[in-house]
């Protein structure tokens, strides 16, 4: 899959495009994508995805970014679905003030032949561009509208505001369900307080970009990839550490099974299977110590009973983060 930045980077080409943010590549995203997909071999064109960085809410109401996927997420998930072009354009207010027919025009001049959207799809300047107004344009300039039906998943549809809901109730699971594989995060392994090395339970602290969204504060069963192409069975808790650090700021703190070596400045990739348990506080270190053994066995159990079957995911040595990346305490 090519990736570009602007349109201006394409030269023309028949082309079967869709635009929008598919932040998660939800199922939802993911049935859409696909006709593009299936459509443009069919008819011998180019595939192309249009999205954006700020998400438009960021720029245009303020919105507090939490991100399902990072730009390099995003990327990976749409490159497995056969896509032949990515635009990741960014996102201004002057992008905002881009009217639809002009837009439109863009779209044409790299030999746009066949749109696809949503039901609800609108785009340019005060979301003008309607379903009704993109099909007179289409009229005008020689390409077709197509318009993809909801997905539904357990009688509503998919969208990624159901998938934050699900995460800020910590239910993984349901997450997974709407995002069709588990929800990930991606960090880089930095230095912690040194507790669980003591205990001889160590665990890798993870410095996750602070706009991706985590699930609710607790414990976690999950896998972790590996650089090298490895894959770990893993306990994952998120919170504040209330035995030892109250008040603190959420960490990400992983104990992989299994393995041991030194993974500092390294990228580890974090898949959520299953909440354990709420984070909380316990009246002394020893009984801490007692309740961790007790999650790493039943998250082994449940892990061993549910292998992750998609690639291991590498992210990339330096990701492509917006710049400034994570602020200086979280380096």
């Amino acid at each position: 899959m090519r990736v570009v930045r602007h349109l201006e980077d394409l030269e023309p080409a028949p082309s079967v495009v869709t635009v929008g943010a598919f932040d998660g590549v939800h199922l939802g995203h993911q049935a859409l994508i696909g006709q593009v997909v299936a459509m443009a071999r069919a008819m011998g064109w180019r595939s192309v995805v249009i999205t954006f960085f700020p998400h438009p809410a960021v720029v245009l109401r303020g919105e507090t970014p939490f991100y399902l996927t990072s730009p390099e997420e995003k990327r990976r998930r749409i490159a497995r679905l056969g896509v032949d072009v990515l635009v990741q354009m960014p996102f201004t207010r002057e992008t905002a003030q881009i009217r639809a027919a002009d837009f439109v025009e863009r779209l044409v001049r790299i030999g746009m032949r066949a749109l696809w959207a949503g039901p609800d799809f609108a785009m340019g300047h005060r979301r003008e561009g309607t379903l009704a107004v993109l099909e007179a344009l289409g009229r005008q300039h020689g390409y077709t509208v197509h318009v993809a039906l909801e997905f539904h998943l357990g009688g509503q549809p998919v969208r990624s505001s159901r998938v934050r809901e699900a995460l800020r109730r910590g239910d993984v699971r349901a997450a997974a369900e709407l995002l069709g594989a588990p929800f990930a995060v991606s960090g880089e392994v930095i230095a912690g307080a040194g507790r669980g090395r003591q205990w001889g339970i160590p665990t890798a602290n993870l410095a996750i970009w602070p706009e991706h969204a985590l699930p609710a504060n607790g414990v976690y069963a999950g896998w972790v990839d590996l650089p090298g192409g490895m894959r770990c069975m893993a306990v994952i808790n998120i919170g504040v550490r209330p035995t030892f650090d109250q008040g603190s700021e959420r960490t990400v703190e992983v104990h992989l099974l299994d393995w041991s070596g030194n993974l500092y400045g390294r990228r580890l990739t974090v898949h959520f299977i299953e909440r354990l348990r709420d984070e909380r506080r316990f009246p002394s270190a020893a009984e801490l110590v007692a309740q961790i053994h007790r999650d790493i066995a039943r998250a082994r159990t449940i892990l061993e009973a549910a292998p992750l079957r998609t690639p291991v995911e590498e992210p990339e040595q330096g990701s492509d983060l917006p710049a400034g990346g994570l602020p200086a305490g979280r380096r």
